[in-house]
């Protein structure tokens, strides 16, 4: 007689694409896998159960009612919930255990702190998290400082090193730049573009990639229209992880300067790709970079500089791309990630029977 897959049940997007990776993954390990979500995406052998959408913060609190029934209907084995501050509150007020909730950044490092209700709730919902997960070690500080007896667990998403890899630095054309963030206000853009202005004064051929997409399109276009780049920017959007390797195979730099952020997957991404990466100074992006590769988030001027330094010397900026590629494989993949998280749950099953 066969053995149940035992059932993980994960709140949180389904457009997006850490969720749709989260649930390949272990349904790659033998689970059943479910996602109970308000901004749905088809997710192949992944049931979903949609909420009603959620335009505002205060909408999830109007959510809670929908999600214990959903929780109710699956009855599953597990449930994790990405991103604290909102499908965690909702799994939170569902009561449901074995309980995992990971933390992606701004949930911890952000939310928290505007006000003495959000650190309130933030802490309310950690507290009934039977596990923390995050991806940097200041993400779990923050965790452990707003509940400190709920165990915490270091797992970062990881990086396909059978998709992203590194491409001989000579085979690429041009000393292309590239962004992979959110055109988002924290992801701080503008700070690229303006910066690119100054490099090109330098390096007429300076040439940037926009990946991601975002609410700042509009304006993001009128400032390179502003300061005549449009022959020197080009907006890709978003792209698949196909159409990401493309473009990343092609570039020698990568640039994130978030003003907040944990470990990001693209920074990693980048870094298996063997490209040179500069990056704002904040504590995730210092366990991963070179300190020299890391500028002040916003400083236009700085991130300018250090741009402008690996064009003048692209010998440094292959020897920062292969230090990348090799820290990566010996670190960053995502396999040695979702075995861990496997163990994880297969440890709460246990624990939960016992």
């Amino acid at each position: 007689m066969s053995r149940t897959p035992p059932h993980l049940c994960l709140l949180g997007d389904a457009n997006s694409v850490h969720v749709q990776r989260w649930a390949r993954e272990m349904l790659a390990r033998g689970w059943r896998v479910s996602v109970v979500t308000v901004r749905p995406q088809p997710i192949e052998g992944v049931a979903q159960i949609v909420l009603r959408p959620v335009a505002r913060s205060s909408d999830w609190l109007w959510r809670v009612g929908e999600a214990r029934r959903a929780l109710a209907q699956l009855r599953p084995d597990i449930v994790h919930a990405h991103y604290v501050t909102s499908y965690g509150y909702l799994a939170a007020r569902a009561g449901v255990q074995p309980l995992v909730m990971t933390a992606w950044g701004s949930d911890l490092l952000v939310t928290p702190r505007q006000s003495a209700w959000m650190r309130w709730l933030t802490a309310w919902s950690l507290r009934r998290a039977r596990l923390i997960t995050g991806d940097s070690q200041d993400l779990l500080a923050a965790a452990q400082a707003l509940a400190p007896d709920v165990p915490t667990q270091l797992v970062h998403w990881g990086v396909d090193l059978q998709r992203f890899a590194p491409v001989p630095w000579d085979h690429k054309p041009a000393f292309d730049a590239v962004s992979l963030r959110s055109w988002e206000p924290n992801y701080r853009i503008d700070t690229i573009v303006c910066a690119l202005a100054l490099v090109r004064a330098q390096h007429p051929a300076a040439h940037l990639h926009l990946l991601g997409g975002g609410g700042q399109e509009p304006a993001l276009r009128q400032l390179v229209a502003d300061l005549q780049l449009q022959d020197s920017v080009q907006f890709h959007g978003r792209l698949d992880d196909a159409g990401m390797a493309n473009v990343l195979a092609a570039a020698k730099l990568s640039i994130s300067v978030p003003q907040s952020d944990a470990t990001s997957v693209s920074v990693l991404e980048s870094m298996a790709c063997g490209l040179a990466v500069i990056g704002s100074d904040l504590p995730a992006n210092c366990a991963w970079l070179q300190p020299d590769a890391l500028v002040p988030a916003g400083d236009v001027t700085a991130l300018a500089a250090r741009w402008s330094a690996l064009l003048h010397d692209s010998a440094l900026a292959a020897h920062w791309g292969a230090q990348n590629a090799e820290r990566i494989v010996r670190t960053g993949g995502r396999r040695e990630q979702m075995d861990a998280m496997d163990a994880t749950y297969q440890r709460l099953l246990t624990e939960g029977q016992a």
